[in-house]
């Protein structure tokens, strides 16, 4: 159910009602009066209050300018519960034309990893800020693109990160027959503006909980450290092969480090040997402390 905010502006005849995601993809949109409102039914609804001078569509809200015979104050929640009930039975807040819906051009290639059933999809374009794994398709709420990507029969699992995707595969298939299909379908997905993840749904997630400042201000000290080594040293370099690992716990009592491998590090042939020969010998030596050993819950 979508969930008016009501914002002041410097014009105090100018009132923004935001919606919680993007209502206008293609531009911006400006009505004067009644007539002028055959690409917004919503705007056509509104313009039947009497007090409603223009309105203005763009991004994530709509602005309207009154005259002067109300207060804002007096009809602003009025005006607020009108739009939540109209969009949220469906209504269109703005046809968007085609011409107006252009392509946004994008580059989508693709990269091999030390996992053979892994690939990595680039875009030129940044994708998220926080990494999110999907194991299956009920878990991608947060991601439609990750929704779409299990509709195809051979994808297992989907990672997304920065500005790339990984996609895990079923064994039955291999990649010289599936690439193209998938790097294509990507390509399109983002030029047509699509939502690709809702940041903001990855991190109420227990395990993106733990990547945030809070949860890391409330670790003893050699959690930290820890943490801070595997962003500085581990992380790139799992990333240019398409995966991820994140930090879990610490066991100060057993010196036992946890991660959890994610994309092409989740099920890799080689992640065992860079968990023990790659990141234990870097603790060990960056912490001073030869007992540190590390495993993968997930390995």
């Amino acid at each position: 159910m979508e969930k008016i905010t009501i914002k002041p502006t410097q014009n105090a005849a100018i009132l923004k009602f935001e919606f919680s995601d993007f209502i206008a993809k293609s531009g911006n949109f400006e009505y004067k009066n009644i007539d002028e409102t055959a690409s917004s039914p919503l705007a056509k609804q509104l313009f039947f209050l009497p007090f409603v001078k223009t309105i203005y569509i763009s991004g994530n809200f709509i602005a309207i300018e009154k005259y002067s015979i109300v207060e804002w104050e007096d009809v602003q929640d009025d005006v607020a519960s009108q739009i939540e009930e109209f969009v949220n039975n469906g209504g269109e807040i703005v046809k968007e034309s085609t011409e107006a819906q252009k392509k946004v051009p994008s580059t989508v290639y693709v990269e091999s990893t030390p996992n053979p059933a892994v690939l990595k999809f680039v875009s030129n374009k940044r994708l998220t800020k926080t990494p999110a794994e999907f194991k299956n398709i009920d878990e991608t709420l947060a991601s439609p693109l990750a929704k779409e990507l299990f509709k195809f029969p051979f994808v297992k699992e989907v990672f997304i990160d920065e500005n790339y995707i990984s996609v895990t595969k079923y064994a039955v298939t291999e990649w010289d027959e599936i690439t193209a299909e998938i790097r294509s379908f990507i390509k399109v997905f983002i030029e047509e503006g699509k939502t690709v993840i809702d940041e903001s749904l990855i991190q109420k997630t227990p395990q993106s909980e733990k990547q945030q400042e809070a949860y890391f201000d409330s670790l003893d000290v050699t959690s930290q450290r820890i943490i801070n080594i595997l962003e500085e040293y581990v992380k790139p370099a799992v990333a240019g092969d398409g995966g991820n690992i994140a930090f879990d716990s610490y066991d100060e009592k057993e010196k036992r480090v946890k991660v959890i491998l994610q994309g092409a590090c989740s099920g890799c042939p080689s992640s065992t040997f860079t968990l023990k020969s790659g990141i234990e010998n870097m603790l060990k030596d960056m912490l001073n402390d030869h007992d540190i050993k590390v495993e993968a819950l997930n390995a």
